[in-house]
């Protein structure tokens, strides 16, 4: 994941991740995202996590990054917001 992130930011692309079919996220998967926000700022380019599951929001919370990254959390219905 932070290999694709990097890439598309150098290619001057958006990044989108979509983290609806992601059950489980470790201090790897929070640093591949840390780690592609930097350069994504550098060149303006902006870095949304979408559909994000409310056991990920909660992670997010828990360590701050709700507030650092664009997270789009997922509805009730399971569509984004």
């Amino acid at each position: 994941m932070r290999d694709a992130q990097l890439e598309a930011i150098a290619e001057g692309e958006p990044v989108f991740v979509d983290l609806g079919s992601v059950t489980f996220m470790d201090s790897a998967g929070l640093s591949a995202l840390i780690v592609a926000r930097h350069p994504a700022d550098a060149r303006g380019l902006p870095l949304r996590l979408r559909n994000v599951p409310p056991r990920l929001l909660k992670l997010l919370t828990l360590t701050g990054l709700d507030d650092w990254l664009t997270v789009e959390a997922m509805r009730r219905d399971g569509r984004d917001r």
